[in-house]
C-alpha cells in the first residue's frame, strides 16, 4: 500500500484506467470474433454488417488511446480481407 497521498491518488487513477482499457479491449475482441464467426458460417450479409460495427468499435478504441493506430489498422485490414474472401475477391 502506498504511503504518500500522491501515490494513493495515482493508484486510484491507474485502476480506473485499467478497467476502462479492459472494457474497450474486450469490446474490440468480441466485435472481431463476431465478424470471423459470420465469415466461418459463410453468411455474407451478416459478415458485412458486423464488419462495419467492428471497424467502428476499433476506430473508437484508437481515438480513445486504448489501442495504437497501427494495431487498429492492422486488425481492420485483417477482418476486411476475410470478408472479401466470401465474395471470391483476392485478399
Amino acid at each position: 500500500m502506498p504511503n504518500k497521498k500522491s501515490a494513493v491518488k495515482r493508484m486510484k487513477t491507474s485502476e480506473k484506467n485499467r478497467l476502462y482499457n479492459r472494457f474497450w479491449t474486450t469490446r474490440c475482441k468480441n466485435a472481431v470474433k463476431k465478424v470471423l464467426e459470420a465469415v466461418e458460417n459463410k453468411d455474407t450479409a451478416l459478415a458485412e454488417k458486423r464488419l462495419a460495427i467492428a471497424q467502428s468499435v476499433i476506430d473508437k478504441a484508437v481515438v480513445k488511446g486504448v489501442m495504437h493506430g497501427n494495431t487498429g489498422a492492422r486488425r481492420k485490414s485483417m477482418i476486411t480481407n476475410r470478408v472479401k474472401t466470401l465474395h471470391g475477391e483476392s485478399a
